[in-house]
């Protein structure tokens, strides 16, 4: 299985790199779209340090308080991430877009910007070449979009969608420099600077709904339902399942429920044994599902042979 720690780590070494590179030569060049991308790779470096933080608890064991485990560290510290995004790095560089175009400064030397630029984007693109690799290893034959919206684990797509707004930023910031200083438009660097904060805002927003649900509580696919189900009622003891509510601790461990109709001539220990086997063979085809509760119940039929009612 691909590492998402992988794409973390190489993420995290391109956006320290070059942080203070581009605050330099935006200072030297007068430029707030520099700046803005300044405050970008710092933002994106901190989101890289959460994940690892939210990678690291969620590995913590189960305890008297958290008789589950700490899974969902992980969520919440990437619901966290978008939220920065919107926050510091959409935010600071809508307010400083906005600032320059409503009053653009002389703008100065653009060669330390274009040489930051071009170092930029070599280690933005190897960050992102290496995060589509890892990413596309868990794809599983989906479609891109498709397995993001699956996905149970943050931590893969999430540096996925930074670097990938890194680099599109970039290359506004490079475009909009280029027709500033051909030009003598010095407000154009204020349009790239608000061009870059919105890209960042509409990311973190698809961030944040994805980290949302994830930290709300997923459940399983529906072909996983109908698999269990089989499982389930091919036991000799069930009489039906009945439902079945499912959550995701983690990108690693599910918690499943079961409520389940046993036949009615069974007797106590018939039932815990037909609930060891259903656990048993649930769990071995399937190697997420760590916590197994089976709740038995009552199954009724009313007077109408064609209708079904559980009590």
């Amino acid at each position: 299985m691909a590492s998402p720690n992988k794409s973390i780590y190489s993420a995290l070494a391109a956006n320290l790199l070059i942080a203070i590179t581009k605050f330099i030569a935006g200072g030297i060049s007068n430029s707030s779209a520099m700046i803005a991308e300044g405050v970008h790779s710092v933002v994106d470096t901190i989101n890289e340090l959460l994940l690892l933080l939210g990678l690291h608890l969620s590995k913590k064991k189960p305890d008297k308080y958290h008789p589950f485990g700490y899974g969902k560290e992980l969520y919440f510290w990437s619901f966290v991430v978008s939220i920065l995004i919107f926050g510091l790095g959409g935010g600071i560089s809508i307010y400083q877009g906005i600032l320059h175009i409503i009053n653009p400064i002389k703008l100065g030397n653009a060669t330390w910007s274009y040489v930051v630029l071009i170092i930029s984007v070599l280690f933005e693109g190897s960050s992102l070449i290496i995060a589509a690799r890892e990413f596309n290893k868990l794809r599983g034959g989906q479609s891109w979009w498709g397995a993001i919206v699956r996905s149970k684990d943050p931590s893969t797509f999430l540096v996925l969608f930074e670097d990938s707004a890194a680099v599109m930023g970039l290359f506004i910031v490079a475009i909009c420099l280029y027709i500033s200083h051909k030009f003598n438009l010095p407000y154009f660097d204020g349009i790239a600077s608000l061009l870059v904060g919105l890209i960042l805002i509409i990311v973190s927003l698809i961030l944040a709904r994805e980290s949302r649900s994830l930290l709300m509580g997923e459940g399983i696919r529906s072909e996983s339902m109908r698999r269990i189900t089989e499982i389930t009622e091919g036991d000799k003891a069930v009489l039906k399942l009945m439902h079945i509510l499912s959550t995701y601790q983690s990108p690693e461990e599910i918690l499943l429920m079961l409520i389940v109709a046993f036949k009615p001539d069974l007797d106590t220990a018939e039932i815990n044994d037909a609930i060891d086997r259903i656990r048993g063979n649930i769990k071995a085809e399937f190697s997420l599902v760590r916590f197994v509760i089976i709740q038995p119940e009552i199954y009724v039929k009313k007077i109408d042979p064609d209708v079904q009612a559980y009590i």
